[in-house]
C-alpha cells in the first residue's frame, strides 16, 4: 500500500513540476527565456530602409536587425524591442531598437545602423564581436 501511495505522490509531484515550467509565448509577447539569453556574435552595419517590422528608418536612427532565424522563430514579436549591445573588445555599450531581420546573420549576430555601430566602434572597423540581449518589452532608453 505504501508503494502505491509513494508512486501516486511522485506522479502528481512530477505533473506539478511540469505545469510550473515556463511556457514560451510566441504570439504577442517575447519568449521570456529569450530575453534572458546573452548572445555573443558578430556585429556589422548596414544602410537601413524599410525593415521587416514595417518601419522605414535611416542611417541616423539607433536601430538593428536580428538574424532571420531568430526573427522567424519569434514570429516578429521582437519588433520594437530594445537590445543592449556591448563591444567585447572595448567595453562600450549602446542600445538599439529591433526593426528588421538580417538574412546573413546567425541567431547570435546583429546588423546595426551606422549611428548605432558608431557608438561601439568606428565604421571603418567593419565588424566586431558583440554581446547582446533583449531588454524588457516595455523598456525604453
Amino acid at each position: 500500500m505504501t508503494r502505491i501511495t509513494l508512486f501516486i505522490f511522485a506522479f502528481f509531484a512530477y505533473i506539478a513540476l511540469a505545469l510550473a515550467a515556463p511556457v514560451p509565448v510566441v504570439d504577442g509577447e517575447l519568449v521570456e527565456l529569450e530575453r534572458r539569453i546573452t548572445h555573443t556574435g558578430r556585429g556589422t552595419w548596414f544602410y537601413p530602409g524599410l525593415g521587416n517590422c514595417g518601419w522605414t528608418n535611416n542611417s541616423n536612427d539607433l536601430i538593428l536587425a536580428i538574424g532571420k532565424g531568430l526573427y522567424d522563430q519569434n514570429k516578429g514579436s521582437n519588433c520594437g524591442q530594445y537590445v543592449e549591445i556591448i563591444n567585447t573588445k572595448n567595453g562600450k555599450k549602446a542600445y538599439g531598437k529591433t526593426v528588421d531581420s538580417c538574412q546573413s546573420c546567425t541567431k547570435n549576430d546583429i546588423d546595426m545602423s551606422p549611428a548605432l555601430f558608431k557608438k561601439l566602434s568606428p565604421l571603418s572597423t567593419g565588424q566586431l564581436t558583440v554581446q547582446w540581449h533583449f531588454m524588457n518589452k516595455s523598456w525604453k532608453p
